[in-house]
């Protein structure tokens, strides 16, 4: 079952999605501009989140061809595309305004986090700006041995705000997210990997394997007891030790009360 979207909104914003059992793959698929995107990216990728079938379990994120994404449509950074407003233009947007439509933007690389299903990268060639950011979106990170991450937004003058900024401070540490935000600089696989960004390197053959074998495990487990700890982990760095202990209580509260429901008890 596909999400209910728009054909329109999905062809709009360069996505294919596609469900084959409990896995939902979302493919970037604008090769020719290696998958550059655009505002009406992020609406078809906020309609997907916010549309998944019950029975997903597993979301993929992907590029066509041989590249995740190098971020931003060059365009957007002029004229704009197909009647978008284009970034010099949002300079006279009115503060109120100006916050929703980043809000907007935001959205649709920090709502992997919140839905049920736990969402896999899968990331090969470039990652770049908001390629990168929405790679960090994901739960999980895999890795091609050809990837190239980086934050380049400085180097246009600009900071990194599509939400990526959270979860790399989570996984790298200050520092080290400033060193690589604020030179722009390259950021390859087994960095991405030492680092945390990434949880295995692998092939650039081998990248759909790889995500087949982490989903594998995931899918062997209760889907009740996935989604309460999914959420549990999310929050973790949110909450004090004894909020995460409070936490951890009432979720093992809801498990036991359905195992027990499941058993007639």
């Amino acid at each position: 079952m596909r999400p209910t979207v728009d054909e329109s909104v999905l062809s709009d914003g360069g996505i294919k999605v596609d469900q084959s059992g409990a896995t939902l793959t979302i493919t970037l698929a604008r090769p020719d501009s290696r998958n550059s995107q655009t505002p009406a990216t992020w609406r078809a990728l906020s309609a997907v989140a916010t549309s998944l079938a019950p029975d997903v379990r597993i979301v993929v994120l992907r590029g066509e061809g041989k590249s995740f994404s190098a971020g931003l449509d060059k365009r957007m950074f002029a004229e704009g595309v197909d009647g978008e407003l284009p970034l010099s233009g949002m300079a006279d947007l009115s503060d109120a305004d100006f916050d929703a439509a980043i809000a907007g933007f935001q959205h649709a690389f920090t709502c992997w986090r919140d839905v049920d299903p736990i969402v896999i990268a899968a990331v090969q060639g470039h990652a770049i700006g908001a390629g990168f950011q929405l790679a960090l979106g994901a739960d999980l990170i895999v890795v091609a041995n050809d990837v190239q991450f980086s934050m380049k937004e400085t180097q246009l003058g600009l900071v990194p705000d599509l939400g990526g900024t959270h979860p790399l401070v989570a996984a790298v540490g200050y520092p080290t997210a400033l060193e690589m935000c604020a030179s722009g600089r390259w950021i390859g696989a087994q960095e991405a990997v030492s680092t945390g960004i990434a949880v295995s390197n692998v092939e650039v053959t081998e990248l759909d394997e790889e995500v087949a074998r982490l989903s594998e495990g995931f899918l062997t487990a209760l889907p009740e007891a996935v989604v309460e700890t999914k959420h549990l982990l999310s929050g973790a760095l949110s909450r004090t030790r004894a909020e995460q202990c409070a936490a951890e209580r009432q979720a093992q509260r809801r498990r036991i009360t359905h195992l027990s429901s499941l058993m007639g008890g």
